[in-house]
């Protein structure tokens, strides 16, 4: 087998590698870049012809790890795209809105454009990216599945988001073993990720190679946040991710009105693609820690505003209550609309359940800054902005050793990807001080011959 890495070297996203053996060409993973200069690199032609490719392997549905796959089909791509059956209903949420955001991006820098300059065109749109679908194909867990002459795949269940898998590859002499983003092993809502024994070769993830999560009870940290704004008569608005995080902070709330540690006030659940997600929870019951009663109780506690009118309508509601919208980093989604109304009072509460990118809403926020620019307004920052560091789906360096621990013998080498240089590099020398293995940190492009 040779491996090429195009993609998440160096770097958190843009998760994509090439499997070449004996004139049989895969991808596992097939994301998008996200962040500074990402728009220019997604629009750049893919190293590889398109047709060339013979399947793709998903680990999870993450945008990060998938969002590329409508544009890789127009270009050309014919082939089969392989996941878990819960990986194919979150993509089947995930790309949609990737191809209708694209669309609407476009549309506002076209207005700006003016009539007389080119109109630029999205990387794909909201009916291509529904096109792409067609060439999923579900597949069982712990189940071998044959592609070209002589590679075989298979899904183990690995406890990061729905659907999340680890993609054990053979070419019917080494392995070869895909972490994709390893879950941790005491989540609130996700099963740990099981142990693998033994691979010929590791693709593991170093998103918190050089950090460890914070400690403590999240439960209890939220409620203090939820106590101290109702007790000002605010509101609280928690910025979240559509899937994962938003469904852990409504659990959280449950919890709390069950123990009777907040007061009956409402929780708004902002963000039509958890909401459907939401569903997801309740459809793929196996796939987590929450029992099909539980699922739909706490789903069934929480007032959806999927329309929005819904979401226009909750800025008059009375004081006090929980918004909790998308997006994560308040960059987008309804949640920066909310700021626009509660930013400046200073009852109310903001709370950052999650990383805050550089130059993000959320991370100004969170560094400090005393006032905004929504929507061309500028805005005072009077609100308490709060962070909580206790919701990561991400295991930290510890939790990554403690992972590796249960090798029974050393990978061949050990491939560390989906973490920024400093984080790959910390991770790196840890692998090696503790257990003497080789380890690499791929560069864009590299190519390894696996013998």
């Amino acid at each position: 087998m040779k491996m090429t890495f195009f993609g998440a070297v160096e770097e958190v996203t843009g998760s994509r590698y090439l499997i070449e053996n004996e004139g049989t060409k895969i991808l596992v993973d097939c994301g998008f870049f996200q962040g500074k200069g990402s728009i220019e690199r997604n629009q750049e032609p893919f190293p590889v012809d398109a047709s060339s490719i013979e399947a793709i392997v998903l680990t999870h549905a993450h945008i990060d790890h998938t969002g590329y796959i409508p544009a890789l089909v127009k270009n050309g791509f014919k082939g089969k795209i392989y996941c878990s059956k819960a990986t194919y209903a979150l993509c089947a949420i995930l790309l949609v809105d990737s191809g209708f955001l694209q669309q609407q991006a476009v549309a506002k820098i076209n207005k700006k454009r003016g009539p007389k300059k080119p109109a630029i065109k999205p990387l794909y749109t909201q009916a291509e990216a529904e096109r792409s679908l067609h060439f999923f194909q579900t597949v069982e867990y712990d189940t071998d599945i044959s592609i070209g002459k002589s590679l075989t795949f298979r899904l183990i269940s690995s406890g990061h988001i729905l659907g999340a898998s680890f993609v054990i590859l053979s070419d019917g002499k080494e392995t070869l073993t895909f972490s994709g983003d390893l879950g941790r092993p005491n989540q609130l809502l996700m099963k740990a990720p099981p142990y693998v024994k033994h691979t010929d070769y590791l693709v593991l993830e170093s998103t918190y190679g050089n950090r460890l999560h914070g400690t403590g009870d999240p439960i209890q940290a939220l409620g203090k946040v939820v106590q101290k704004t109702v007790a000002k008569g605010g509101m609280l608005i928690i910025p979240v991710f559509a899937v994962g995080r938003a469904q852990a902070i409504l659990y959280c709330l449950y919890q709390l009105q069950q123990q009777k540690a907040m007061p009956d006030i409402p929780v708004f659940l902002d963000s039509p693609m958890a909401i459907k997600v939401n569903n997801l929870y309740c459809r793929f019951q196996d796939e987590h820690k929450l029992s099909a009663s539980l699922c739909n109780k706490i789903f069934a506690s929480v007032k959806y505003t999927p329309t929005v009118q819904e979401s226009k309508a909750i800025d008059h509601a009375q004081p006090p209550a929980i918004i909790v919208a998308g997006s994560g980093m308040a960059d987008g989604g309804r949640a920066a609309y909310h700021f626009e109304h509660f930013i400046s009072d200073k009852k109310n509460t903001i709370l950052f359940v999650g990383y805050q990118a550089e130059g993000t809403l959320g991370r100004d926020l969170i560094d400090g800054t005393k006032k905004v620019n929504m929507y061309g307004k500028w805005y005072k920052v009077r609100a308490t902005i709060k962070s909580i560091d206790l919701f990561s789906a991400h295991s930290d360096y510890n939790e990554v050793l403690q992972w590796l621990t249960h090798f029974e013998q050393p990978p061949q080498k050990t491939f560390l990807t989906h973490g920024d240089l400093e984080s790959a590099q910390s991770l790196k020398k840890k692998i090696e001080e503790r257990f003497g293995w080789s380890v690499i940190i791929p560069t864009y492009s590299a190519s390894f011959d696996l013998d």
